[in-house]
This record gives C-alpha cells, structure tokens and sequence, in this order.
C-alpha cells in the first residue's frame, strides 16, 4: 500500500512539474508580445470630416529593432485574432518563417473593431463613414507616427486585410519590400461580391428595431444577415458538400450557426462591411515592391472565372499569383486563414526580397 501511495505520489508530482515547465512554454509562444493603443490627432477622413482622437488599437511581438512586418486581419476581424494556431502559430512561433524572435510583428486593429475607435463607443450612426483609404491611413500613421517604424520588410494581409494591402502599395510605393494580399482581387468592389455585401447591410438598414441606428436593443437582423453571408460565401464547395451531404446534416451546421451568441454591435456591423463599397485599386503602376497574391481557386467572393488577375498583376514590375487548388480540405474564401496552404510560398518569396 505504502509503495503504491509512494508511486502515486511520484507520479503527481512529475505531472506537476511537468504542467509547471509548459505553462510558460506556452506564454512565451510568441516572443515580446505586448499590446496598447495609439491616438492619432486631427484625423482627417476620406469625407473631409476630422476625428480629434482617433485610438487605433494594436499588438506587436518581437523586438522592434527586427526588421517589420505589418499583418492585416479580415472583416470583423482583430489584430490579435490573427495569433490563432492556424495563422499566427504557422508564421510567428519558434522556427516558424516569421519567427518573432526575429522579426517585428506588428498587428494593428482596423478602424472600427478591437480597441480602435468605432460607432458603438457612443457616436454610433453619427461615427464618420470611413472606408479603406482611412483604415490604411490610421495604420500608416500608427507605424510612422506611434511605434517609429520607418520601413517594413513585409505587409500580408487576409481578405480585407488583403485589400488594404494593394492600397498599401499603391499610396507608400516606398515603405515596404514585399506584399502578399490574400482572398482579394485588385479591382473595384462589384459584382457578387458587393450585392451579397449591400443584402446584409439592407436587411439591418430595413429591420425597424434598427431605428437609424438609435436601437434600444440589438435588431437580430444583424445575425441572421451575418449567418447567411458567412455559410454563402466563405467555407469553399466540396468541403461544404463533404461536411452536409444531405439537408439534415447541413440543417445541422445552420442551427449551430444561430446558436452562436450574438457579439457584434449592429451599427459596427454595418459599418466594417459598408467601409468596402468605394474600394477600387488603381494605378498599380505605382507599386514597387515585389507582390505575392494568394488565393484560393475556391474563393466565392473572388471568382477565378472572372479571369481579371493576370491582366492587373501584369501593371506590376514585379508580381505573381500563387492559387490555392480547391479540395474538400480548403474552405473556400477562408482557406487563406490557414498558413499551412501557402507558408512554404512565403519562405520562397522572402528569399527573393530585395534589401533596401
């Protein structure tokens, strides 16, 4: 008896000593992480109008005398969602491409979500309507302005963040060595891509409970219209076919889908989808860094059939598409979101960025 207690007792204490080695393995996933808000004064927006503090929230990793890489996140998305395992642990973790033991990370919320300024911190419908130029501008000065960094080695961007990215290029030719916009297409907003985008703003816009935005309560619109555009056009088609094979199985998917509480303030929804409608790249004469596009062939809201990619990335010195091939395992406009697709294109790409 005494030596099983004995054993027992060992046993303990090695799981013991074993969960205390690893919890700040864990913590230390991603060197020098730290977080904060910058507020940039006298802001002027694309429609004239001039926010006096305008907080843009951000998290960087790494030490900032490594050379910079700017990551930007998706619609509704955050800086910091950007460390998920799927992303940030792909890129950013100990002997990953984007090592943040060697490089800058630097992680910035959009203006609109996370920590940066937004309708629902009390202006609500009467916030300025902002659109990607003001989202690329509060970043810009966030970097030149807020955290000193005078040059970036690399910008990715995801889906939104991939849009951004090309006026990144086009609007500070100088300030960056590589992009790699991903899950977009460099052209103006359109198409399936915008209807779906103008349904779910509408289908808010036109619920009463909405109220001009001066709601009591948050119209459920917003979660239906949010359920719908997500499971239509994200998630890919054989995956989707793979997972509700039949209409009980995907009745499933849906219902778990509205289970889901709702997190999202409806005049922020709408204003993060509505700040895409002006979106159109042009002059990407003007890019000098050297791009990498990555999408996926089964992207729903940009369509490989439209074929307008090979004629936009020939404007660029230096540019090329690398196509994610569709599968039951990629996820459509979310493949992109998994590093695993695309990091080994990355490493390559690196090798062939100029220094400057």
């Amino acid at each position: 008896m005494y030596h099983w207690k004995k054993t027992a007792l060992h046993f303990l204490l090695a799981a013991l000593m074993s969960l205390a080695f690893a919890i700040p393995c864990f913590a230390a996933e991603y060197a020098q992480r730290s977080e904060g808000v910058w507020t940039a004064s006298n802001f002027r927006f694309h429609t004239g109008e001039v926010f006096q503090q305008l907080k843009i929230g951000y998290t960087t990793l790494g030490n900032p005398s490594n050379e910079a890489v700017l990551i930007l996140h998706g619609t509704t998305g955050t800086g910091k969602s950007m460390l998920n395992p799927a992303f940030g642990g792909e890129l950013f973790a100990a002997g990953q491409p984007l090592d943040a033991s060697k490089y800058y990370i630097i992680l910035p919320d959009a203006i609109g979500v996370g920590r940066s300024s937004k309708p629902s911190d009390g202006l609500r419908a009467q916030f300025p309507r902002y659109d990607y130029d003001d989202m690329v501008l509060a970043q810009y000065r966030l970097l030149t302005e807020g955290l000193g960094v005078k040059h970036l080695r690399l910008i990715i961007g995801n889906s939104m963040g991939g849009m951004q990215t090309w006026l990144w290029g086009i609007n500070h030719p100088d300030y960056m060595d590589g992009m790699i916009p991903m899950a977009s297409t460099p052209i103006a907003m359109s198409g399936r891509n915008w209807l779906m985008r103008k349904m779910i703003s509408e289908s808010v816009r036109r619920d009463p409970a909405w109220n001009n935005g001066n709601y009591t309560e948050q119209p459920q619109s917003v979660k239906i219209a949010d359920t719908f555009y997500r499971l239509g056009t994200n998630g890919g088609e054989q995956a989707w076919y793979s997972k509700a094979p039949n209409s009980a199985k995907a009745d499933e998917i849906v219902e778990k889908s509205f289970a889901n509480p709702l997190k999202i303030d409806a005049n922020d929804f709408l204003y993060q989808w509505e700040s895409s409608g002006d979106f159109n790249p042009t002059n990407l004469e003007a890019i000098k860094a050297r791009v990498l596009v990555i999408n996926s062939a089964d992207d729903e809201r940009n369509p490989v059939c439209l074929g307008v990619m090979g004629p936009q990335l020939k404007k660029i010195q230096h540019a090329k598409l690398y196509l994610i091939p569709a599968s039951d395992k990629t996820s459509g406009h979310g493949t992109t979101a998994n590093a695993k697709w695309w990091k080994g294109e990355l490493v390559k790409f690196m090798k062939t960025l100029p220094k400057k």
